[in-house]
């Protein structure tokens, strides 16, 4: 094709390379190598958040690469770019976390403005760590173009004194440490094993939650979710992955007739199946928002209340994510969820066929107990449940994988603020039995909704984790485990019952009826409610600030824009 005279039918980028107009536009081209044929094709934004922050993103530059090789081989110019990426590992447990969940909205908004300002026609996405991945998602389901999601691989597994160890274990040691159960030395010796290679933090936390949602959801190819970041087999993904970005051009495939609300409904499977990441529940609403589906907190927590738990995965059980791709993969999972009545098999998916045709040659690995047959689960409901009451009315979301009971009754100790409740935790200042309270730390009121790993990982450390319950209107790691629950809404920033909450009152957290509830009548609350004051925010300009005026209510996402329902035109119309 002549790019001075010829068409690219309604791509984007025939506005910045076709005709004499444009010829300022191809000098640039030009100038970066391109030839006239390569300008006359399709361009694939290929977009990474590579960074050296940390192990998760370390290798996305190099299979970038091999997914450019895929685009040019099938016929595309592919165009590469970076987008930033928070990382939870290094953010957690102080100031920096507030970066970390607004970093996603970010990684949204930068691959728009990117995209739009190049005119790209396609998008192949990579993403290594925890918002990075639901960033990119949301950013495809925005623009609408055909798009392949990539993500980056998990780590493998550390060891420490002949067993696996994850990042999981070096927090929880910082609570060990604390009381006296370990050593300088064996201290040290942990840190420096385990973590021992590029990826992802390797367990069912937030990256591989995620990562299994963008293949339940139909956005990446069957398989690639799973290996590991060293393995040499994701450059292999990532190629294919470049080739078939070609094939959903051609078909004009878009994200939005693959992300519909059954698809929705298939990645709250799989997170539930999975033990997933609580965090799944702030995403996969974001997700929808992007298309202009409502699919909020309450929507995820039905389908986890209906999906039984397969995956015995950390936190909660005994293997990680190099684990569970040996032993057949994300498909496995996906198989018998299908097979048994969990999962639509008719959603359509980037290969271009349906979830079911995808499937349809998955055989059960009988030699493996890393995934249960839905038919013989770990537990009859997910992983995962939603929880709402009185403390609770815009709901909360909990764990439950690895829980030894699903109710828990104690008097609250309140803090505003992570810190305040860390240094008690440090001090042993609580009693077994309280109920830690932490507030404002929500979307607004953090601002950031920051996550609290540090404080539940120091309580499993000091091996009360079982036996003292903590809830915030914060979010938590999909690294925490015990009887944490998350996302309480309304967040106490704009009066939400949380705010109201007293040291000494009973708090009620019943799992199994899907309630969260503070002994109170309706009258004290709202007497209680007329002496509260809001808390002035140490934000007062800054992206921080600027999150905080913008951001929604974690029931629906933490989201900071109208979203598809608003829409008059998309990207993908120019």
């Amino acid at each position: 094709m002549d790019a001075k005279t010829g068409t690219k039918r309604r791509l984007p980028s025939r506005h910045v390379t076709e005709g004499p107009a444009r010829a300022p536009h191809r000098s640039y081209y030009y100038a970066m190598g391109l030839t006239r044929e390569e300008i006359a094709r399709p361009f694939v934004g290929v977009a990474t958040c590579w960074n050296e922050a940390a192990p998760c993103n370390i290798a996305l530059m190099r299979q970038a690469q091999a997914a450019k090789k895929g685009v040019t081989s099938a016929g595309g110019t592919p165009r590469e770019f970076c987008t930033i990426t928070v990382t939870d590992g290094i953010a957690m447990g102080h100031e920096g976390m507030k970066s970390s969940l607004p970093s996603r909205e970010v990684i949204v908004d930068s691959v728009e403005l990117t995209m739009r300002g190049h005119a790209y026609d396609a998008l192949v996405g990579l993403a290594g760590c925890d918002k990075s991945l639901p960033g990119m998602m949301m950013a495809m389901c925005r623009l609408n173009v055909p798009s392949i999601f990539i993500y980056g691989g998990s780590i493998l597994p550390g060891t420490f004194k002949g067993r696996q160890v994850t990042i999981q274990d070096v927090f929880e040691a910082v609570g060990q440490y604390s009381v006296g159960k370990m050593s300088d030395e064996d201290l040290d010796e942990l840190e420096q094993n385990a973590c021992p290679s590029a990826g992802a933090c390797g367990a069912q936390f937030t990256a591989n939650t995620m990562a299994m949602v963008s293949e339940a959801i139909g956005l990446a190819l069957p398989y690639s979710s799973g290996a590991p970041a060293p393995y040499e087999i994701r450059d292999q993904f990532c190629r294919v992955s470049g080739e078939q970005i070609m094939a959903l051009i051609e078909r004009d495939l878009r994200p939005r007739e693959i992300v519909t609300r059954k698809a929705l409904e298939n990645a709250a499977a799989a997170v539930a199946a999975s033990g997933g990441s609580t965090n799944a529940a702030l995403h996969l609403p974001a997700i929808a928002h992007e298309c202009g589906i409502e699919f909020d907190l309450f929507d995820v927590a039905d389908v986890f209340k209906r999906t039984p738990y397969l995956a015995d995965l950390k936190p909660g059980g005994r293997y990680v994510a190099k684990d569970l791709f040996e032993a057949g993969g994300v498909p496995l999972l996906l198989k018998t969820l299908l097979d048994h009545g969990y999962l639509h098999g008719d959603c359509l998916t980037v290969t271009g066929r349906s979830m079911a045709e995808n499937l349809k040659s998955v055989m059960w690995n009988k030699d493996q107990d890393v995934v249960f047959p839905a038919n013989r689960p770990l537990l009859p409901t997910g992983g995962v449940v939603g929880l709402s009451g009185n403390l609770a009315p815009d709901g909360a979301i909990l764990k439950v994988a690895g829980l030894e009971s699903l109710t828990f009754t104690g008097p609250a100790r309140c803090f505003d603020g992570e810190e305040a409740c860390f240094e008690a935790v440090r001090k042993r200042q609580y009693a077994e039995g309280d109920v830690l309270v932490i507030r404002y730390e929500g979307p607004k009121g953090g601002p950031g909704m920051r996550e609290m790993l540090a404080t539940t990982a120091a309580l499993y450390g000091q091996g009360t984790g079982g036996k003292v319950a903590l809830i915030t209107d914060g979010r938590f790691s999909g690294a925490t485990r015990g009887m944490c629950v998350g996302h309480v809404g309304p967040e106490a920033a704009v009066g939400g019952p949380i705010a109201l909450v007293r040291d000494g009152d009973i708090i009620e957290i019943d799992a199994e009826n899907g309630t969260l509830n503070v002994k109170l009548t309706n009258a004290e609350l709202e007497k209680r409610r007329q002496g509260v004051k809001p808390k002035p925010s140490d934000f007062t300009s800054g992206y921080i600030w600027k999150y905080a005026q913008q951001v929604g209510p974690a029931r629906t996402g933490a989201v900071t824009h109208p979203g598809g329902a608003a829409e008059k035109k998309c990207y993908a119309d120019v």
